[in-house]
């Protein structure tokens, strides 16, 4: 049973793409590590950024620089939730909370809570999204 879940949670390219010193392939990631790297893709990609498939990605870009009220929260917020339902089929039980991080400007940290649908494993991150400068890097 764990291999059929295992196998339904994939394995890709390591996200930053990283090559092995030792053998000169590329690093993949597995499982529940690859779920975690997708989401990330998810989030930093914009809408129209991908040539072939320009649907994919998150719309919260479109708030950048918008003045960062309770208004413009709840729509960072909706947009990442609809990006992780629509690309991520892997997960489920998703949660999304915005906050305010006091100790960076303009920097709204996004919390993501969801569970990992084949092996029923909860999981949690927080990405940081910049609003007055863009994206910054992922923790």
């Amino acid at each position: 049973m764990k291999e059929d879940a295992n196998a339904f949670l994939g394995r890709g390219f390591q996200f930053p793409v990283q090559t092995d010193e030792a053998t000169g392939r590329m690093k993949t990631s597995s499982y529940e590590q690859d779920i975690k790297e997708a989401i990330y893709i998810i989030l930093m990609t914009k809408k129209g950024e991908r040539i072939m498939n320009p649907a994919f990605g998150c719309g919260a870009h479109d708030y950048v620089f918008d003045t960062m009220d309770y208004t413009t929260l709840s729509m960072v917020e909706r947009e990442v939730r609809e990006a992780l339902i629509l690309w991520e089929p892997r997960i489920t039980d998703l949660n999304v909370n915005l906050s305010i991080d006091e100790k960076r400007d303009g920097c709204v940290l996004i919390e993501i809570d969801y569970v990992v649908r084949s092996t029923n494993n909860p999981y949690n991150l927080v990405f940081p999204f910049y609003l007055n400068e863009g994206f910054g890097e992922h923790a």
